[in-house]
């Protein structure tokens, strides 16, 4: 008896087809071509202009170098400059406690008034709407605004306390004591809907059967919201914290409206630093400097907010 063995035929790939390895090769060009504008567009707006602000941050630049081109290096004396001027360590303080106070007091009051449109109401909707004025209207627009009704002698807040005998002379922008604090509550104020907007969504999205078995357990609102609400809404109050992070420690343009870093610089911040070190002073060396450490703070947290991701996913 004789056992034959039959070999399968070998696919052969039609004629004209393109070979695997040339397949493969257009697909890859293929898919850098989608990347590709988008890999331009970085290096030509971020890209380019963050090399420039390091190099320049090493340079004696002055207004001379537009017309000369011509700006020396200088090792690390811009550097040394602003780190031995006491000025730049209440800026990165202030920079810190305006960060710290502004995400601490949006996130909880949006995040309350979140919870609280949670419920159906009449005129919910209608309520929901108008909480996001103020983040519609331009900072600057907010800042000239808040600035007329926190003046001492002619605004608003003072003779609304004063008509109802809580004192109506309180130098909220002037007092160098108080004026960081009122930047910080004003800023607080703007940012509240986006926070509120952002958690509303993240709350809509928390299954209702968890609710149901959390209140068959008999468990309480606030171990409920503890045990059950925050612990779904983790992921979007980290997008939360991490883009309001962003967008607060470097505000420039709310500052220069309210106070313009004073008073006696009282509420000078890293990001009005770099504006006066470069604009007012034309120290464009200096200015590049603590730009570069704005950025270095930026860069610190996004690692920082990465890795508590990655760790959270494993």
């Amino acid at each position: 008896m004789t056992t034959s063995t039959v070999t399968a035929p070998t696919a052969v790939p039609p004629a004209g087809a393109p070979a695997p390895a040339r397949l493969r090769r257009r697909n890859r060009l293929a898919q850098w071509g989608f990347v590709a504008p988008a890999v331009l567009f970085m290096l030509l707006f971020f890209g380019y202009p963050l090399v420039r602000n390091v190099v320049m941050s090493f340079q004696h630049y002055t207004p001379k170098t537009f017309f000369t081109g011509e700006a020396p290096l200088n090792g690390f004396h811009n550097w040394s400059n602003v780190f031995q001027d006491a000025l730049f360590g209440k800026a990165l303080w202030h920079t810190l406690v305006f960060t710290a106070g502004s995400l601490l007091g949006q996130f909880c009051i949006g995040l309350a008034l979140a919870v609280f449109f949670t419920r159906k109401f009449p005129l919910n909707g209608v309520l929901r709407s108008l909480i996001l004025l103020p983040w519609l209207v331009p900072m600057v627009v907010s800042g000239i605004v808040w600035r007329r009704i926190l003046d001492q002698d002619t605004g608003v807040l003072n003779s609304f306390l004063d008509t109802i005998g809580l004192g109506g002379h309180t130098p909220w922008l002037t007092d160098p004591h108080m004026a960081l604090l009122s930047v910080i509550l004003v800023n607080i104020w703007i940012g509240i809907p986006f926070n509120m907007v952002i958690l509303y969504g993240g709350l809509q999205e928390v299954p209702r059967e968890l609710y149901e078995a959390a209140a068959l357990d008999g468990a309480s609102a606030w171990r409920t919201f503890r045990s059950v609400t925050l612990p779904v809404l983790r992921p979007v109050i980290t997008v939360v914290l991490v883009l309001g992070f962003m967008s607060t420690v470097k505000i420039l343009d709310l500052i220069l409206a309210l106070t313009d870093g004073g008073p006696a610089d009282a509420t000078q911040t890293l990001g009005t630093l770099t504006y006066q070190n470069s604009f007012v002073r034309l120290d464009f060396g200096a200015g590049a400097v603590v730009g570069n450490v704005l950025i270095l703070i930026s860069a610190v947290f996004a690692v920082f907010y990465l890795r508590a991701n990655r760790t959270e996913g494993k």
